[in-house]
């Protein structure tokens, strides 16, 4: 289950955290709120009813253009950051295997992967290191050790980019004063996930229980028997970004389950 909230953990804190209308990066939104932040977040649809960042931005941070309107209004509410999450992610790419991915797929997984967080950081981080403190967290997937070929190779190399870009940038600013760290999620069952589950079992004629399970032997298995919960994440989340964890720095945390079968 996930730990209990500690009230006022994060007061006084100015975060940012990226794709935060849906899925994880709500469930992360809502839980640095409850815990005292100011949480700005951005995506291109606006949040749903009963989730109220303290700033939306809306725009398509795939772009320079989108994560530079994103840095001007931040900057303009908060003046800067104390914690930055990168979650945005996903892929739209086709099955079909390696030979199906041209070029605008590649470079549109990477730009969607990749790059937010990488211009997020570039903007945000010179103001942290000039105060000596802040945590920077990026979302990255198990599949960046456990790829899964058929629709989602281009996917998984840009998250593996991503994990790789982050302890390379720990090691640079770790010794100024602020900590990066990786949260690599396997399957976690968002609401996007649930209404892939539903696609499935209506295909195939069965029912939801049924596709969960087709979905996890997909991935070899999840040990614990069940897909994790946004929520689960977010508890995570907040713990690296807290200063319980504040020796924590330049690490990969896998929450799947199990799933990933090596060591």
């Amino acid at each position: 289950m996930p730990e209990t909230l500690i009230s006022g953990r994060f007061a006084g804190k100015r975060a940012l955290v990226t794709g935060g209308t849906q899925g994880m990066g709500a469930a992360i939104l809502r839980r640095l709120l409850a815990e005292g932040a100011q949480v700005a977040t951005t995506a291109r649809a606006a949040p749903p009813p009963g989730l109220v960042p303290s700033l939306f931005v809306q725009a398509d941070v795939s772009t320079a253009a989108g994560v530079r309107s994103v840095v001007e209004a931040v900057t303009a509410r908060f003046g800067g950051l104390d914690l930055l999450v990168n979650v945005v992610g996903g892929s739209a790419a086709p099955s079909g295997g390696f030979a199906a991915l041209d070029d605008e797929i590649w470079q549109g997984e990477l730009a969607l992967n990749l790059f937010p967080a990488v211009r997020f950081d570039r903007a945000f981080l010179p103001g942290m290191i000039a105060r000596g403190a802040g945590a920077v967290l990026h979302i990255s997937s198990i599949q960046a050790r456990l790829p899964l070929p058929e629709a989602t190779l281009a996917y998984a190399a840009a998250k593996a980019a991503l994990t790789t870009y982050s302890k390379g940038l720990s090691k640079e600013v770790g010794p100024k004063g602020v900590r990066v760290n990786t949260i690599s999620p396997g399957f976690i069952e968002t609401a996007a996930a649930t209404r892939l589950i539903e696609r499935l079992a209506t295909r195939a004629g069965t029912d939801a229980a049924e596709a969960r399970l087709g979905l996890m032997r997909s991935l070899g298995g999840i040990p614990i028997g069940r897909p994790g919960l946004p929520e689960e994440v977010a508890a995570l989340a907040a713990f690296l970004l807290s200063a319980e964890a504040a020796s924590i720095h330049g690490a990969d945390y896998v929450i799947d389950g199990g799933t990933v079968p090596v060591v």
